[in-house]
């Protein structure tokens, strides 16, 4: 056995108000677990979001690898926890590393330079898109959702229809 991953999102802005209160409770999320390498070694931006955490909810930022080192530990049975992540690429990492996740919800990956806007609140480019084609192929479904009221909107399905696949 291993931990219970109940919700693994792609959101750049990683804990927000979302994050903290409607997600946490609708998936009944006692863990974050922030996965990023970058985040890891950024100790005023790690130490912001462990002071972020919702009530009841313990923080962790750690790195790629060390999530795929502590996944299968037996002493962490009973988190039930949320999976963040700042980009596409750090999941295809985790996947590839023996973690698998039926659906990965993406809430925000911000505009920036070389990026088109396929919703309001998802930028993607090309090496963004042959990720999401890789976790695709691997059978995980990619939603996007920005928050839990939302209707869900298949990422592949939209990229299609973009014509960017």
């Amino acid at each position: 056995m291993s931990m219970t991953i109940s919700l693994a999102r792609i959101d750049d802005r990683l804990i927000h108000g979302q994050v903290a209160t409607v997600w946490t409770k609708a998936f009944n999320i006692n863990r974050i677990i922030v996965v990023s390498d970058t985040v890891a070694y950024d100790h005023l931006r790690k130490q912001l979001l462990i002071q972020a955490a919702p009530p009841g909810v313990k923080v962790n930022v750690i790195t790629v690898k060390k999530m795929i080192d502590i996944f299968p530990d037996n002493r962490f049975n009973d988190i039930k926890a949320m999976l963040l992540f700042t980009n596409p690429h750090d999941v295809k990492r985790l996947v590839s590393g023996g973690i698998f996740f039926d659906t990965i919800n993406i809430g925000g990956m911000s505009f920036s330079h070389g990026k088109k806007m396929i919703t309001n609140a998802v930028a993607v480019d090309q090496k963004d898109i042959d990720t999401f084609k890789y976790l695709a192929n691997e059978g995980i479904e990619l939603e996007i959702r920005k928050v839990v009221a939302d209707s869900k909107v298949n990422l592949i399905s939209l990229l299609e229809k973009e014509k960017l696949l």
